[in-house]
């Protein structure tokens, strides 16, 4: 079955302590979803011979039953249909749907 969400996919965070964040998808690995700016975390690294200490900020991953795609600043469901098209040789293609405006997803 297609995924949901893909990468580069506008989404809202619907629970957890970042709900109400928006940002863009960086990355899917099976049921976790990085996203831009949300569930930050500060990372100490050791300091070497070749390289100082410092403190990193990194987004760690969130499970993708905690975001929803987001329209208008609301989170929405989406759709899959069926596009077929004529001609030499028929195709078939899903689209992701708004259920709520009946816009495509890109």
């Amino acid at each position: 079955m297609a995924n949901k969400f893909k990468k580069g996919d506008n989404v809202i965070i619907i629970t957890g302590s970042s709900k109400g964040k928006t940002g863009k998808i960086i990355s899917i690995k099976n049921d976790k979803v990085t996203v831009e700016g949300v569930n930050q975390s500060k990372v100490h690294i050791k300091p070497s011979s070749q390289k100082p200490g410092e403190i990193k900020i990194i987004e760690k991953p969130i499970n993708i039953s905690n975001i929803s795609h987001v329209e208008n600043g609301l989170p929405i469901k989406i759709k899959f249909i069926i596009d077929t098209k004529t001609g030499d040789k028929p195709f078939t293609k899903k689209e992701r749907i708004s259920k709520k405006t009946g816009n495509k997803i890109n």
